[in-house]
């Protein structure tokens, strides 16, 4: 008995599925104590945490440490009464100002409150401490100087602004997150496997499996922060999705195989582990080319998408474990039963014959290479859409899908104070060499000559806030900065360094830009090597992963119409390619390992050609139904008031239904039939006849081989 089937036999075996089921909960009920609540303690969400490794900006966060015991954002205070401010107005407004002194999390002592000239606005600039825990306590604070500022005469209108409140609005879009995104998708995932197996009871054993592959994963990511791995807000609620749409993809894949089975084998056990022996290896190729992938996101430079890596991979690693030990173990378990009121039969003829893709495989058999020449030319027309994308960063006031109050308040600063008030940039610099600094700022151009003041020193040196008179959030802002930093690095001695809010995004877009350099190809590479080693071919992995990177930007072709022409979106996240391509390569590639494996499988009985339309009708329903699955996870995120989580969200949606139903379907089963035996190449199915004369049938019954490999 091969190695392969000897393992594959263990988790389903009479005696050995139960000590499986066993050992899954005593493994559960031990990492009990570092479920949930300690992840979320264990969450790193500190401004260092988000931002590009080596970049300037991210320099001045880590020194400014040196110069006061809390890092801090700036939160703007804006009064207005169009008519002009009353007495009664200014007096409510500095019994404000000195009530905010004693808020919890404000910074203090606070500057004077400023009026603008005309008499009709007045603001103040308040730190408010970014604890380590991130952003959510920033949120209350905000809160508690709304309430503080919500008593004033009737009439004056006040708004919390600045990069604290908005980042206040940001984290209030955030709040509750984990918990929506993953019962949002526990109910997409029990719909679709309602209506994927019309069972009113199947579906508990793939979603309990999965439930319990989350947990194990909270555990194994906990763990992992002990040793260095980083886990903030945005990895952990990835992390969730991941698990759920890949492992329901592989518990799919694995359940339609049993199904199969059932039909060869009376006896459960011996249907399972012939099962996990044919659909084993795919489902282990699909999870490592997802675990690599995500390690190769430890060559980002932005910290955020490098620490999203080894989360994302453990959590792959963990599903991938739970749905070939407790899944299988689970299902033989219950027996035939749980597929009621279909249960399967010993003999019954293959669900597969004369379904809609047997119908689908019959139309690409005839006229495979006219069907792959359109396919191909209208994906590469829909491509030349990425062409309108737009990732050169968004305003403010564009991040959101509405308008929150922070953004109103934004643009009444802007009519009556100068624009970059609320957002200074920081320089950092030796003592010795203040002036010259100081000097070499006051000549830039958009700096505010009157609006360079020290602010602090730690040692030998000072801390600079320089007010910029255009607005922080625009192209016009951060040439000021790349100019800033031109002029004080040219001052002798010096050791200058700038950063700030308009200078973060200045680096954040240009490390964004670098990973899309190095990230994207080093994953092709990744997906390519696993894919020759488990085809044992060359021309199959670079046939799949060109089929791959062309439903990319097909996706990001027609993404970018709708975002520009239906959502009415301005601009777009530079980091929104380089999430995309992850999510849709590493994932979207799943289906063609699905489909190719299966084909692989039929070719050695039945010829290339015939297998590729034999792969389709037996892998067709199933990977239909883990497309929709893993699409409609991500389009929980367009429920988001975020136009960055909105535009990811039906990006990868879309590309995971374009791969669904377009490029696997179509595209790649016309390319394999058309090419046919010399897509192996070089391996040993390269040299075989194409069509031999064993008939072996269609509609995916494939497995001839019955020795039986229980324990």
């Amino acid at each position: 008995m091969k190695s392969w089937e000897k393992l594959s036999a263990l988790p389903c075996g009479r005696r050995s599925k139960w000590v499986v089921v066993v050992g899954w909960l005593i493994i559960v009920m031990a990492l009990m104590p570092t479920l949930g609540s300690k992840l979320a303690g264990a969450q790193n969400n500190e401004m260092a945490a988000w931002l590009p490794g080596s970049a300037e900006s991210t320099k001045v966060v880590e020194e400014q440490e040196k110069f006061r015991d809390e890092l801090f954002a700036p939160g703007v205070v804006v009064w207005e009464r169009a008519s002009g401010l009353t007495d009664a107005d200014r007096a409510a407004i500095d019994d404000d100002a000195k009530a905010f002194a004693g808020i919890k999390g404000v910074i203090g002592p606070l500057p004077g409150v400023t009026y603008d000239p005309s008499g009709k606005a007045a603001q103040i600039v308040i730190p408010i401490e970014i604890a380590k825990e991130g952003w959510g306590d920033l949120l209350k604070t905000v809160d508690a100087i709304e309430e503080t500022a919500a008593n004033n005469p009737a009439g004056l209108k006040h708004y919390t602004t600045g990069p604290a409140g908005i980042g206040a609005d940001q984290a209030s879009a955030f709040e509750g997150l984990e918990g929506t995104i993953l019962y949002a998708t526990m109910g997409v995932v029990i719909l679709i496997l309602l209506l994927t197996y019309r069972s009113p009871v199947l579906w508990i054993v793939p979603v309990l499996s999965a439930v319990f592959a989350m947990f194990t994963a909270w555990s194994a990511v906990y763990l992992s922060t002990k040793a260095g791995v980083t886990v903030n807000g945005q990895s952990f609620a990835v992390l969730n999705i991941m698990i759920f749409g890949a492992g329901t993809d592989y518990a799919l894949l694995l359940i339609a195989r049993y199904r199969e089975e059932l039909a060869n084998f009376e006896d459960r056990h011996e249907a399972m582990a012939h099962a996990l022996h044919r659909a084993g290896p795919a489902i282990v190729a699909s999870a490592a080319t997802v675990a690599l992938s995500m390690l190769v996101l430890l060559a980002a430079d932005m910290n955020s998408t490098q620490g999203m890596g080894p989360v994302c991979a453990i959590g792959i690693a963990v599903g991938l474990v739970v749905m070939l030990t407790l899944l299988p173990a689970l299902l033989v378990i219950c027996g035939r039963w749980i597929f009621w009121p279909k249960k399967p039969r010993v003999g019954e003829v293959s669900v597969h014959k004369g379904g809609i893709w047997d119908r689908v495989g019959g139309l690409i058999g005839r006229r495979s290479r006219s069907v792959w020449v359109v396919t191909a030319i209208i994906l590469g027309a829909l491509s030349f859409g990425i062409m309108q994308l737009q990732t050169g960063g968004v305003k403010n006031e564009d991040q959101f899908t509405n308008k929150p109050s922070s953004i109103v308040g934004a643009e009444v600063s802007g009519k009556y104070f100068p624009q970059g008030s609320g957002d200074p940039v920081h320089v950092l610099a030796n003592k010795s060499q203040q002036g010259a600094v100081q000097a070499a700022l006051a000549s830039v151009k958009n700096v505010d000559p009157n609006g360079i003041i020290p602010t602090g020193e730690a040692g030998d040196r000072v801390e600079l806030s320089v007010t910029l008179t255009v607005p922080t959030d625009t192209d016009e802002a951060r040439d000021t900065v790349t100019a800033m930093r031109k002029a004080v690095h040219a001052v002798p001695q010096a050791d200058a360094i700038v950063g700030g809010g308009p200078a973060l995004v200045l680096d954040m877009m240009k490390a964004s830009e670098r990973d899309d350099k190095v990230i994207i190809p080093l994953i092709l590479i990744a997906v390519f090597l696993v894919l020759c080693v488990l085809l044992r071919s060359i021309i199959a992995p670079l046939i799949l992963i060109a089929t791959v990177v062309l439903s990319f930007a097909a996706a990001l072709g027609i993404s970018a119409f709708f975002f520009e022409n239906v959502f009415g979106f301005v601009g777009g996240d530079p980091s929104l390619p380089l999430f995309v391509f992850v999510f849709l390569v590493a994932l979207g590639i799943d289906y063609n390992i699905f489909l190719m494996h299966r084909v692989r499988e039929e070719s050695v009985k039945h010829g290339t050609r015939k297998g590729a339309l034999i792969g389709l009708s037996a892998t067709g329903g199933v990977i239909t139904s883990a497309g929709l699955v893993l699409a409609a996870t991500f389009a929980v995120f367009t429920a988001m008031p975020l136009v960055g989580f909105v535009t990811m969200g039906f990006a990868v949606a879309l590309g995971v239904l374009l791969d669904t139903f377009v490029v696997r379907s179509v595209l790649v089963t016309a390319l394999t039939h058309d090419i046919g035996r010399k897509i192996w190449w070089p391996g040993e199915l390269a040299n075989r006849p194409d069509e031999p004369d064993d008939d072996g049938g269609a509609g995916g019954q494939g497995s001839d081989d019955r020795d039986k490999v229980l324990v």
